[in-house]
């Protein structure tokens, strides 16, 4: 059995300089070929639901979908809550058998922001499930959460380690200049102070707004210490794309499967090259012999 928290799954990936590729699934093709190109790559994958798809679909129907794929898996796979904010819904998905969730109180005061976390920790551990938390705000639209540039505003390294020592995560994020989103411009991504905050909280960090970075700059950030790179709307434009793309290349078809072979197959190849990317590739099965012990 592969379900794996990303506790383990990220202090291992930190601790050898690279990072988990962390996607976005909008329906079942998607998850099946975000493990698929896992499989194929031999890496450790994190499927990372949002809080519109799990109204969408529910949280059972996800879980059913991840679990059988998990399960036949012989690498790492992480079901993470990304940007949970209703904790009926991260309570939900901890109960069910998510294997992470986030809690994003990051638009509350700092105090505030560390209680509701230490609440969604305690039922947590109770589980065994990993929990991501946030400090800062990080800009751009993702899913249904929208927080304007003026709103945004950078995580402060003395809070960071304030909130580390207080609480113990499986990863942290931290606003450190990424955005969500597609960038309009060059991103002022903070280099100093991941730095500076992974060595104060020796706690994996999140690189959030990791469509549209390039390569440089994604890799300087891993050897900072981000352990858990997120992909969402670069997923979305291929989803898209593939389709509209097989459609002009075979005007006259009109067999679904065919399309949906198309999509499932330029998804695989995106999440394998962002996998190859971040540095997990080879690294899965070794990972799960650890883990399990």
């Amino acid at each position: 059995m592969a379900l794996t928290s990303i506790k383990p799954m990220l202090k291992i990936a930190q601790r050898d300089s690279y990072a988990v590729a962390a996607f976005n699934p909008v329906d079942y093709a998607s998850m099946k070929a975000m493990v698929a190109a896992a499989q194929e790559c031999d890496a450790p994958v994190i499927i990372q639901t949002s809080a519109k798809t799990i109204r969408y679909y529910g949280h059972e129907a996800l879980f059913s979908w991840f679990k059988p794929l998990a399960e036949n898996a012989d690498v790492p796979v992480a079901l993470h809550l990304d940007h949970g904010k209703d904790l009926d819904m991260i309570k939900k998905c901890i109960d069910i058998g998510w294997t992470s969730v986030m809690i994003d109180a990051s638009d509350k005061p700092f105090e505030e922001n560390l209680e509701i976390t230490k609440k969604v920790v305690a039922w947590a551990d109770a589980k065994g499930v990993g929990v991501e938390a946030e400090i800062g705000e990080i800009g751009g639209v993702e899913e249904d959460i929208v927080v304007a540039e003026e709103d945004a505003h950078l995580a402060d390294p003395n809070e960071a380690e304030r909130f580390c020592k207080a609480v113990e995560l499986g990863v942290f994020a931290a606003a450190i200049g990424t955005a969500h989103g597609y960038y309009h411009g060059e991103p002022d991504v903070q280099f100093d102070l991941i730095e500076e905050i992974n060595k104060r909280t020796a706690t994996p960090m999140a690189l959030h707004g990791g469509t549209g970075l390039d390569k440089e700059t994604i890799a300087r950030c891993i050897a900072l210490g981000c352990a858990k790179v997120n992909i969402s709307t670069n997923l979305k434009h291929v989803f898209i794309d593939s389709f509209v793309d097989h459609k002009k290349e075979n005007p006259t078809d009109y067999e679904p499967l065919s399309y949906l072979k198309a999509q499932f197959q330029a998804l695989k190849a995106l999440f394998a090259d962002k996998i190859t990317e971040f540095g997990g590739a080879g690294k899965g099965g070794n990972m799960l012999k650890e883990i399990e012990g």
